[in-house]
C-alpha cells in the first residue's frame, strides 16, 4: 500500500470495477484531486464517469485498487464508517432530482445539516441562503409536487452545498435544467465551491460544463485517456459517437 501525495485530498490508484453482468465499469483508473480543485471527469455516456464518482465517494466499493481521502484509506473502511464519511464530509448531486415528498423545499435543503445535529434554526438559515443564491428562495415553503424538475434540481444542489462539504461529487448536475439556466447554476456552484474551499469532482459529457473546471480528466470504456472531444450541448447526440481519444500511458 502506497500513501498518497500530501496535497491530494482525494487519491485513487488502479481502480477496477465490474458490474454484476461481468461488464467492466473501471479498468485501472488512477488519479489525484487537489484540495479546493474543481475537477471535471469527461467522456461520453457509458464511459465510467458515474462509477468513478461512486468509487471515490465510497458509495461503491471498488473490486481492486485504493481510494484515499485526506490520507485515510477509504477502501479499508467498514460500510458504517464509509456512510459516516459520506454524511459528514461529502456532498452528492445526482442527475435526477430526488426530494423527500413529506418535507418542504427549505426542509429538504436543510436535511443533511439536521441529520448532523445542527439545530433547526441554524439549518434553516443556511438552507435559505443557498436557495436564494440558486434563485429558488421564493419556493421555500413549497413541496415536491409543486415544483418543476428544474426547480427540484436546484433544491438538490442547495441541499448538497448547505453543509459546506469537504468534497462535492456532482454527477451531471445540470442535466435536468433548461439550457438558459445551466450556465447560471454552474457558475453559482463553482463560485461557491471556490469561496468555501470545497473540492468538486464533476462528471459531465458536455464540453461547456467541463470548461468551468480547473482541470479535466477523460474516460473512455472505463479507462483514463489523454483526449476525448466532448460534444457541446447542441448536437450532443449527433457528435457523441464520434468522440476521439488516445490511450494514456
Amino acid at each position: 500500500m502506497v500513501a498518497p501525495p500530501d496535497n491530494d485530498v482525494l487519491w485513487a490508484r488502479a481502480l477496477h470495477y465490474r458490474y454484476d453482468d461481468g461488464s467492466p465499469g473501471l479498468s485501472g483508473v488512477s488519479l489525484g484531486v487537489r484540495e479546493g480543485e474543481i475537477l471535471a471527469v469527461g467522456g461520453p455516456r457509458g464511459s465510467g464517469k458515474t462509477t468513478l464518482l461512486r468509487c471515490l465517494s465510497g458509495l461503491l466499493p471498488a473490486k481492486d485498487g485504493e481510494v484515499w481521502f485526506n490520507s485515510v484509506p477509504v477502501h479499508t473502511m467498514s460500510p458504517v464508517a464509509r456512510e459516516r464519511l459520506r454524511r459528514d464530509r461529502f456532498g452528492w448531486i445526482d442527475p435526477e432530482p430526488v426530494l423527500v415528498p413529506e418535507l418542504n423545499v427549505w426542509e429538504n435543503a436543510a436535511l443533511p445539516l439536521m441529520l448532523r445535529g445542527t439545530d433547526r434554526r441554524r439549518a434553516r438559515t443556511a438552507a435559505l441562503e443557498w436557495l436564494e443564491r440558486l434563485d429558488i428562495g421564493d419556493k421555500a415553503r413549497r413541496h415536491h409536487g409543486e415544483l418543476t424538475q428544474a426547480e427540484r434540481q436546484r433544491v438538490c444542489i442547495a441541499r448538497a452545498l448547505a453543509p459546506a462539504p469537504s468534497v462535492l461529487f456532482a454527477d451531471e448536475p445540470t442535466a435536468p435544467l433548461y439550457r438558459v439556466d445551466r450556465g447560471h447554476v454552474l457558475r453559482t456552484l463553482t463560485t461557491a465551491a471556490r469561496s468555501h474551499g470545497i473540492t468538486v469532482v464533476l462528471a459531465t459529457h458536455d464540453a461547456q460544463t467541463a470548461a468551468l473546471a480547473d482541470r479535466t480528466v477523460s474516460l473512455l470504456d472505463g479507462r483514463r485517456v489523454r483526449t476525448v472531444h466532448l460534444p457541446p450541448v447542441a448536437g450532443a447526440a449527433e457528435t457523441e459517437g464520434r468522440a476521439a481519444c488516445s490511450l494514456s500511458v
